[in-house]
């Protein structure tokens, strides 16, 4: 499986949190991955080298902008 993410259901954007009234403190995706997979920079950005498709960040996204295929 690999992990993909809908940049257009994604609450990061530009840097910052579009969608959220975390101000920030987004307690995500990033937070909850056991190996540091997940890193927010312009956008969301995977290290697939990384990721063991656990599917932690998926059930932590409220978006639904991640998912396992």
């Amino acid at each position: 499986m690999v992990l993909k993410i809908d940049f257009d259901k994604c609450c990061f954007k530009d840097g910052k949190c579009a969608k959220c009234s975390c101000s920030g403190a987004c307690k995500g995706c990033v937070e909850v991955c056991p190996v540091d997979a997940l890193k927010r920079e312009e956008v969301l950005i995977l290290d697939e080298s990384k990721c063991i498709e656990c599917g932690v960040c998926v059930n932590a996204c409220p978006h639904n902008a991640l998912s396992l295929h």
